[in-house]
């Protein structure tokens, strides 16, 4: 034979709620205040005291600079094709490729080898 329900505690035998208190409670979905972890209002100081992570991000924000992009000279002496100045804000200048026309470069940071190569050309890396 199957069995349909789980046995209840002992204690409530003979009791007409079970332990839900007034026979008017428990009687739709509005007594349960949600399920899971719904109704936050309702289960405030568990979440308080067992899920703080729900209420507000944790750790600190770094103020430290963000990762550069990247880009080359290659890329740069096919841009310059027919200009004197170029600005790369949030980029950082690689040295890998050539340049071969006098180019102003305006870029968050340069390598070394690149900025020698912009000068090598007779153009000028500045650093914004």
């Amino acid at each position: 034979m199957v069995l349909r329900y789980k046995n209840r505690s002992r204690r409530y035998m003979g009791t007409r709620t079970w332990g839900g208190g007034n026979k008017k409670n428990r009687r739709g979905a509005g007594s349960r205040g949600g399920v899971g972890r719904a109704g936050k209002k309702h289960k405030f100081t568990h979440i308080v005291k067992y899920e703080p992570e729900r209420l507000h991000k944790k750790g600190f924000h770094s103020l430290a600079p963000q990762r550069l992009n990247e880009i080359n000279l290659d890329s740069i002496a096919i841009a310059a094709q027919g200009q004197s100045e170029l600005e790369y804000k949030g980029y950082k200048v690689l040295g890998s490729g050539e340049l071969t026309a006098p180019v102003k470069v305006k870029a968050s940071a340069f390598s070394k080898k690149a900025s020698e190569k912009i000068k090598k050309a007779g153009g000028e890396a500045i650093q914004l």
